[in-house]
């Protein structure tokens, strides 16, 4: 079973090379970015395919000793080289796990300050910049596209940007004095965040005739006005009742091109917790009611302390993670929802 994974794993990879050393494919920029994505999907599970291999032919070697006379050292190599070919087992499979068909798209993320007043919205800020620190830190680009009082919408853009997002979607609750708390007193605040997996024109039909857009005039904090043309949009979308508003462009078309975007990923979104109600990230699901008790990640600032409710891990480096250091949970949630697909697979 295993050995047939690993030549499934070689033969793949070594096609993923032959199209990556072809000169044909600089000549055709999506072929090249397809080409790229597959050699870098692959490139973990090869060198696991690599090592699992060295360790198969350790494990004959130390056997044949063994078949010329007992030797202590040479039994612990054995034992070694088995341990070690188990544990590469288990990688490989992990690393084959059948990929979440949105990982490499784009994303556009939603925060909303929830329960907590005031200091709610400030924590949303706070988690705004947080979520692109991060994005920074692994190369990808930030596309802000509306901010309002206790309301972030942005896109993010680059390879597998999903795939890193995706867990960020959820309750994200804090425990901290605020800096208008006078008596020292701790508050809970949460924020709240929905991770869409941007769609393309592909992904999602849209009949014009669906619509219900409106134009009005952009307003700032107050009241005050932002401009003096009709270029704020609201569109509603009729079937499902979805409203996105966007004023944050001066141009009523960059505005409507936006809100567009928003509409497009939300619909997908839907249209994937329907089909599958059991793998998709459901918006409502990830947002809940930002009532203090659902979370999925607590960020106390007293013990300086990141838990991350969903896998049990706790980080004390409440700093770097405002900073953007997230890659510790990521990681630990890349690998545990790759450990429930394999359970699930081993159960369909």
């Amino acid at each position: 079973m295993i050995e047939q994974l690993v030549e499934q794993i070689e033969a793949r990879f070594a096609d993923a090379q032959r199209e990556m050393s072809d000169p044909e494919i600089f000549g055709d920029r999506n072929r090249a970015a397809a080409a790229g994505r597959a050699y870098r999907q692959l490139e973990p599970a090869a060198k696991l395919a690599e090592q699992w291999r060295r360790a198969v032919d350790d494990e004959a070697g130390a056997r044949e000793l063994l078949d010329e006379g007992d030797d202590p050292e040479v039994r612990e190599m054995l034992a070694g080289a088995r341990a070690e070919i188990e544990r590469l087992e288990e990688e490989i499979r992990l690393a084959m796990v059948r990929r979440d068909p949105n990982d490499d798209k784009n994303v556009i993320v939603e925060i909303r300050a929830g329960a907590g007043g005031d200091e709610a919205g400030l924590w949303a800020e706070d988690v705004f910049r947080m979520l692109t620190k991060y994005a920074e830190r692994k190369g990808l680009t930030v596309e802000t596209l509306q901010v309002a009082d206790g309301a972030y919408t942005f896109a993010i853009k680059g390879d597998g940007a999903y795939s890193i997002f995706k867990f960020e979607g959820g309750t994200h609750r804090v425990q901290r004095v605020p800096a208008t708390e006078s008596q020292g007193r701790i508050h809970t605040s949460t924020a709240t965040v929905a991770v869409l997996p941007e769609a393309e024109d592909v992904d999602v039909q849209i009949d014009a005739n669906d619509l219900q857009i409106d134009v009005y005039r952009s307003s700032g904090p107050g009241g005050q006005s932002v401009n003096t043309t009709d270029s704020a949009v609201r569109i509603t979308h009729k079937p499902s009742g979805i409203v996105v508003s966007m004023q944050d462009e001066k141009s009523q078309l960059q505005n409507r091109e936006r809100a567009m975007r928003v509409l497009r990923a939300r619909l997908y979104e839907a249209a994937l917790a329907e089909q599958q109600a059991e793998l998709a990230a459901d918006r409502r699901s990830q947002v809940g009611t930002g009532e203090r008790a659902e979370k999925i990640r607590t960020y106390n600032y007293g013990e300086r302390r990141v838990t991350d409710h969903r896998i049990k891990l706790t980080a004390h480096n409440l700093d770097d993670v405002l900073e953007g250091a997230l890659d510790e949970f990521t990681t630990a949630l890349q690998s545990d929802e790759k450990r429930r697909a394999l359970e699930l697979q081993a159960t369909a």
